[in-house]
């Protein structure tokens, strides 16, 4: 990624489902000269922090369109972020921005199906489709792209771009590594919330077992003091662990 000298050039495009902490971090992106690129509720999100952000349609010539499952999916947003240098002749023909850094995570599916009284109707229409696509071409062109799906992620991002007006080459490749899998949880949670409901009886065994485990608590050491160890569990299960610690030393 190269600090371009015309910063109106810079493209950051946001599109989040938790919208925490988003519009200090495209406040401070904007200052560094990215152009915001944003969609639906993130746009009004960022818009209503006085922010000058261009919706995707704008930016696509291309109306959303069925109920807005299809605005991403284009080659101007495509074609943005898996550009390389050996493709500048014909992003210039067709006039495709790049687009340097994506910032996004996906529908909120797994609170939605933790409602007991989440249909399955429900629970198809927070399956996120452009998003996953999204982030996974940011990471996969992590060599040009940076690719945020976690806040918690957004300090670091800010504070690189305040210093030396790039994101490091070792944050975009540990950015896409947990971009890859954040998309790989989401779609283990998916598989696994449709296999419930029409997969095989009770009393047989599924032809494919998908657990998903989150790490709730990292452990002084292994089997041995040398050797790393953590604590993980089922999502939603934050109160089936194993127990709470009196006194003592950290846990090991």
């Amino acid at each position: 990624m190269t600090n371009s000298k015309k910063p109106s050039k810079r493209f950051a495009l946001i599109s989040v489902s938790d919208k925490s902490g988003v519009a200090d971090f495209a406040s401070a992106i904007a200052r560094q000269g990215f152009r915001l690129l944003s969609t639906g509720g993130t746009a009004k999100a960022l818009r209503a922090s006085g922010l000058d952000v261009t919706d995707v349609s704008e930016h696509t010539g291309f109306p959303e369109m069925m109920a807005g499952r299809v605005k991403t999916l284009h080659p101007r947003i495509h074609g943005g972020i898996l550009g390389r240098d050996c493709d500048s002749g014909v992003m210039q023909e067709h006039k495709i921005p790049s687009i340097e850094l994506v910032v996004v995570n996906l529908y909120p599916f797994e609170s939605v199906t933790a409602n007991p009284d989440c249909s399955l109707e429900d629970a198809i229409e927070n399956i996120d489709i452009g998003g996953p696509a999204m982030v996974r071409s940011a990471a996969k062109n992590h060599q040009r792209v940076a690719v945020i799906t976690d806040p918690e992620d957004y300090s670091g991002v800010e504070q690189e771009l305040a210093d030396t007006g790039q994101v490091s080459a070792p944050t975009r490749f540990n950015l896409a590594v947990k971009a890859f899998a954040h998309t790989a949880r989401y779609d283990s949670l998916i598989a696994a919330y449709l296999g419930k409901q029409s997969g095989p009886a009770i009393s047989e065994l599924p032809n494919i077992c998908k657990p998903v485990f989150v790490r709730s608590q990292t452990l002084r050491y292994g089997e041995n003091p040398h050797q790393q160890a953590a604590f993980y569990q089922v999502p939603g299960a934050a109160d089936q662990g194993f127990g709470v610690q009196l006194q003592g030393k950290e846990l090991s």
